[in-house]
């Protein structure tokens, strides 16, 4: 499918004009079978938000939720402002609340295991858990880590306190290890990341990061197979942060990173356990999940190409190089073509 003849029309066609693309923002295509509303809560992920008595900024508020409160999703409507970039709002109990700031989750708890010797991954399968420095009475929390962050787990170990099983991550940036309960990670199988597509050559694919409207497309031999919306380098607070275009390759590959950068009260970052990351520059501008905002639309980043997790995971697997499940990281000069151009 050219340029000229992708337009909207098509984009709802491919990710779904139903619930499934109704409830996100952005789905990708291969998303369109889920039950979207099964187990499903919203995280609110800005300081305060406020529902409202119609999915409108303009109609009366109703109530005032803050970070991390974790309530039901109940359905999904459009919003009244047509010429909003993303008019998906989420219907509450006592309102609606704009999808951009919450993030949907779901609470899965799981049966935990012993680790082998060379480690599993695992990403947090409940809307956030906290990473403790020990399993020592009143040790201190060293991070919260969120809903589909993804992350290295090296061991298990049994809680003192009440015998149940606990996981040892590994901190890839600070070198560090620290604890979370067993039950609120779930571990990722390697038949999860099998390669997509594994037959077709470098040359016949290639991805395309369309900055002016926000978006990411995949195609096989010039055929449009996945898209899905993105927010880019953005104005913040502490600047203005661009995506650079051009043409780049996806050289430099890993499941998972604990992102950093800058003072975190003037727009800077600390994010553990950021998933699926593609490199395209050496200075670390790269495609990866996001958990910390549903704003996908428009630019907001800090140069990086956000992606819901799911959808980056569809990348990653789609992408060369390969990475192995058992692998931190695959660094070379072979990767997959990406355009990214105004």
């Amino acid at each position: 499918m050219s340029r000229s003849k992708f337009s909207r029309r098509d984009f709802l066609k491919l990710t779904g004009a139903g619930l499934a693309g109704m409830f996100l923002p952005n789905p990708p295509m291969h998303f369109l079978e889920t039950d979207v509303f099964e187990n499903v809560q919203g995280r609110v992920v800005d300081r305060t938000i406020w529902s409202y008595d119609a999915p409108n900024f303009k109609a009366n508020r109703k109530k005032l939720y803050w970070r991390d409160l974790v309530i039901p999703i109940q359905n999904t409507t459009v919003g009244e402002d047509e010429t909003a970039y993303n008019r998906i709002w989420y219907e509450m109990e006592d309102g609606y609340v704009y999808s951009g700031s919450v993030q949907p989750v779901r609470t899965l708890l799981n049966q935990p295991q012993p680790i082998p010797l060379h480690g599993e991954l695992g990403e947090i399968s409940v809307p956030f858990t906290d990473a403790y420095e020990s399993l020592e009475a009143n040790a201190p929390v060293i991070y919260r880590i969120y809903y589909e962050s993804i992350h290295w787990v090296t061991a298990s170990a049994v809680h003192p306190a009440d015998g149940s099983l606990w996981y040892l991550l590994l901190d890839d940036k600070e070198h560090v290890n620290y604890y979370v309960r067993g039950e609120h990670v779930r571990l990722v199988t390697p038949e999860e990341l099998t390669p997509l597509s594994p037959a077709l050559s470098l040359a016949d694919k290639r991805v395309e990061v369309r900055l002016e409207e926000q978006m990411v497309l995949a195609y096989e031999k010039n055929n449009l197979v996945f898209a899905t919306r993105a927010s880019t380098g953005g104005r913040l607070r502490s600047g203005t942060y661009t995506t650079p275009d051009g043409e780049f390759k996806t050289f430099h590959k890993r499941p998972t990173r604990h992102m950093s950068r800058g003072d975190i009260a003037a727009s800077g970052f600390d994010l553990p356990g950021v998933p699926w990351v593609l490199y395209i520059k050496e200075n670390g501008i790269s495609f990866h999940g996001t958990y910390w905002h549903n704003d996908y639309g428009r630019p907001r980043s800090h140069g990086c190409i956000n992606l819901a997790p799911q959808a980056a995971k569809w990348l990653y697997r789609w992408t060369l190089p390969i990475v192995p499940s058992d692998k931190e990281f695959i660094y070379g000069h072979v990767g997959t073509r990406v355009d990214v151009h105004v």
